[in-house]
């Protein structure tokens, strides 16, 4: 079992309380490495080490073309390393190594996108409206980013909100999930391989209320990204105003899958399962509440029903598995009860409902995928965000009907329609308050688009080009080249 340390200023370092904690193999249960239990001080050392290289040194000297191809390399390593980083994905959070292997083989394109971007941020000239002077605009980096990251897909998140930091010219404190550490601090080695200067990319691993605070707190900080629940999320938020920091949040959703009786059926129904039962519902994305248009919803609910029994849950490691555990102890218990709850409130559970526990399954937190029929918009099934595999099915009579039910929530990350009518799919596309609208499809993601929510799903956006511009600062100088004093100094001009 490996014992990991902190990656600060370029070296791995021991925390300086000397305490570490495990980290365990959601399937197995059982502990496969350690890493560090961070705590203030280190944090205090990650950011002065970030702070140093913004000020001097080769990252405040770099130009941004140059930065542009340290990214670009970076690119390289980290796909000549996929296969090795997607199976330690796969251990820390359990999810199924075919999705972790395809995000990290994409997972480079970020990188390329903003290493071709970083010099392409341009100021302007503006035609201003004084006699006798110039005027224009040039973006500079924000500061020292603290960068908290969670335990579903530490690797993107990674590359979501580092890869424009860096290109913008900021220098990062890295916080992963205490849950799913390792990956990070394996990927930090590729950094320095690639050439990044000393303290540009610093990996602070530990628990939220220590080492997660301390960073959020830290006056050397000058924006602060976070990916996680909304409740946390509002915490940060609350905690980064008192000085004023930077703040960009991606959190939680309660997503609608909306489906329309002139759509294909099975194209649908596939789309409806992999929104929800794919990544074991644990995803901010996940298409958790399914509104069926009732003209269908009989004939529909048992195609989708059907595919979610036929889903194999076992080993995330292995081609053929559909199902991984659920990541933690307390997000396994908090999805079965979420499963009572709605039970209790009337719903009916038309497949599974409950632990998964075939034999083959004993090492691991494994929930059988879950489907509630007879929900009503106003049961907490439908209104809260499970986080598990877990699916609410909600009938509609027509488009106003489904705006209405899928816009009835404090969520607004992500929305699917299903439909052939492209009039609809418009209509649909600008009625629903959500960050990302998927049309016939769903779970959809590349570097150009910009991904974020409306509502409490968060604030900011990460990916394309808006991404970059979270970590710039808009800078404006005015140039007098007219000649003698102003005729009255008191008055502005």
């Amino acid at each position: 079992m490996k014992t990991y340390n902190h990656f600060i200023n370029g070296q791995y370092v021991e925390p300086i309380g000397k305490k570490w904690i495990d980290s365990v193999d959601p399937y197995t249960g059982k502990p496969w490495a350690r890493i560090p239990q961070g705590c203030a001080q280190d944090v205090d050392a990650a950011v002065a080490a970030a702070s140093k290289a913004m000020r001097e040194g080769p990252w405040a000297a770099m130009t941004a073309t140059d930065r542009g191809k340290l990214m670009l390399r970076l690119a390289e390593l980290v796909t000549d390393n996929a296969e090795r980083l997607a199976e330690i994905e796969v251990r820390d959070n359990g999810k199924l190594m075919a999705e972790m292997r395809g995000q990290l083989n994409y997972h480079s394109e970020w990188w390329r996108y903003y290493g071709g971007l970083a010099d392409k941020i341009e100021g302007a000239v503006m035609p201003i409206d004084k006699p006798d002077m110039m005027a224009f605009t040039g973006h500079e980096p924000v500061g020292v980013v603290g960068a908290l990251t969670a335990w579903n897909s530490p690797l993107l998140f990674v590359a979501w909100k580092c890869a424009p930091a860096i290109a913008a010219g900021c220098a990062v404190v890295l916080k992963p999930s205490e849950f799913a550490s390792v990956s990070t601090l394996e990927y930090a080695a590729l950094t320095r391989e690639a050439g990044f200067p000393d303290g540009v990319f610093n990996v602070v691993t530990g628990y939220g209320q220590e080492a997660g605070s301390a960073l959020v707190d830290h006056p050397d900080i000058a924006k602060i990204t976070f990916t996680g629940s909304d409740a946390t999320g509002a915490r940060i938020y609350a905690q980064a105003a008192k000085t004023m920091k930077r703040v960009s949040l991606e959190l939680g959703g309660k997503s609608p899958n909306i489906v329309f009786e002139d759509c294909d059926l099975d194209k649908a129904a596939a789309g409806v399962v992999s929104g929800i039962f794919a990544a074991t519902g644990q995803t901010c994305i996940a298409g958790s509440r399914l509104l069926v248009q009732n003209s269908i919803k009989e004939e529909f609910t048992k195609r989708v029903a059907a595919l979610g029994a036929s889903a194999r849950k076992g080993n995330p490691m292995l081609a053929e598995t559909n199902i991984g555990p659920v990541t933690t102890p307390a997000q396994y218990q908090k999805i079965l009860s979420y499963i009572e709850i709605a039970k209790g409130e009337g719903a009916r559970c038309i497949l599974g409902g409950g632990p998964a526990t075939s034999p083959e399954l004993t090492g691991g937190q494994f929930v059988e995928p879950t489907i509630f029929s007879d929900v009503t918009p106003q049961m907490r099934i439908a209104r809260e965000e499970v986080f598990g595999p877990v699916l609410s099915i909600i009938g509609f009579e027509d488009e106003a009907q489904a705006i209405e039910f899928a816009n009835d929530t404090i969520y607004g990350l992500a929305a699917g329609v299903w439909t052939e009518n492209i009039g609809r799919a418009i209509r649909m596309s600008k009625a629903l308050k959500a960050g990302t609208v998927w049309v016939n499809t769903y779970r959809a993601i590349s570097y150009m688009m910009p991904f974020g929510g409306m509502k409490q799903s968060g604030i900011g956006r990460e990916s394309g080009i808006d991404a970059i511009r979270e970590f710039l600062e808009t800078k404006s100088t005015w140039i007098s080249y007219g000649q003698g004093a102003p005729a009255n100094p008191f008055i502005m001009r």
